[in-house]
């Protein structure tokens, strides 16, 4: 099957990768064309993956035009706020893709101004088009050296094309589930960034382990209340894109999720690590983005409230904490 990905950040190259490692033709389209020709000449993504080697077979471009010639599935590997200059875009090169059947998003947030989720996002600029999101616990350091992952797969496609898609991603490496169900796996994938946000705070305040399980098993129970009234199904938020996700980004040691609410924690402020580029973690606009959609429903998810007023407010995580421990008591719900 012949890909195309737009996006050469970590998760794109990861994934760019993976497929040439079993013979799929991809495409990797950059945005700026000095990290083409870098990429191209060195076989090696310095910015984002130094230290392993870009496959020979992949195709790197900074024209998207091309690279859509003969691309099945597109794959948007963007942070969420770019996305839809992206499909913008994709949408001015699409005279060229004769044989495109599928866009699927890798983004885990939200768009900022609208709120909407990176598939809607993509359904509104691209309405003709079949929309999907790849989600999970994806590490790209690990996807990039083959070292075993699960993966969930949605999309509102054609069902044999979905299956089709689900085996050529699938071999010893890299085990695809599918979905129908589109906005819970988007919903988990965002979610996760804020609760490891949390979870990083806790890391960082050296408050043990009893407290960093009881945060993540309580913010698993309000991840999925919350992405209920979202419009995701309940059961999806224990799956790969909710649990799984959850559990590598509460984790792991490359989380820069979980690394920003540890900083925070130690003292740093959250707007001057953002804005410096030191670390572009994701949490940061989805609990924003998610604050605002929870205001709009008069919801009040306590782990996530918490957070925001940490971020934006200028909470300390030591009081946040303190605001959490003396709720109300109340029976524990599943």
């Amino acid at each position: 099957m012949n890909f195309c990905i737009l996006g050469s950040g970590s998760w794109g190259t990861a994934m760019a990768l993976h497929l040439a490692r079993f013979g799929h033709p991809v495409s990797l389209v950059t945005r700026r064309m000095e990290h083409a020709l870098q990429l191209a000449s060195e076989r090696e993504n310095r910015d984002y993956l130094p230290g392993i080697r870009l496959h020979e077979d992949v195709q790197v471009g900074c024209e998207l035009k091309p690279a859509l010639m003969e691309a099945e599935v597109l794959f948007l590997a963007c942070p969420s706020q770019w996305l839809r200059v992206q499909c913008e875009g994709v949408r001015a090169a699409l005279s060229s893709a004769r044989r495109l059947r599928l866009i699927v998003s890798l983004c885990k947030g939200l768009e900022r101004v609208t709120l909407l989720s990176p598939t809607s996002v993509i359904h509104e600029v691209l309405p003709d088009c079949w929309y999907g999101v790849l989600s999970g616990p994806t590490f790209a350091g690990e996807v990039a050296r083959a070292k075993p992952t699960a993966i969930v797969f949605a999309s509102n496609g054609d069902v044999a094309f979905n299956a089709e898609v689900q085996i050529a991603l699938s071999n010893e490496a890299l085990r695809v589930y599918t979905s129908d169900d589109v906005k819970g796996v988007e919903l988990g994938g965002a979610l996760k960034n804020v609760y490891a946000i949390a979870v990083g705070m806790c890391d960082g305040l050296q408050l043990g382990d009893n407290a960093k399980a009881s945060l993540i098993t309580r913010a698993l129970l309000e991840m999925k209340v919350l992405g209920s009234v979202l419009g995701g199904c309940p059961e999806t938020f224990y799956g790969l894109s909710g649990l799984g996700d959850l559990t590598a980004t509460c984790n792991g040691a490359s989380s820069r999720n979980r690394m920003l609410g540890q900083r925070l924690a130690e003292g740093s402020n959250p707007e001057m690590l953002v804005d410096s580029g030191e670390l572009m973690a994701e949490g940061y606009w989805a609990a924003e983005s998610f604050y605002k959609l929870c205001r709009q429903r008069d919801l009040t998810p306590a782990i996530l409230m918490e957070v925001y007023a940490v971020l934006y407010e200028g909470k300390s995580p030591q009081a946040g904490l303190y605001s959490l421990m003396n709720r109300e008591l109340k029976a524990e719900k599943g």
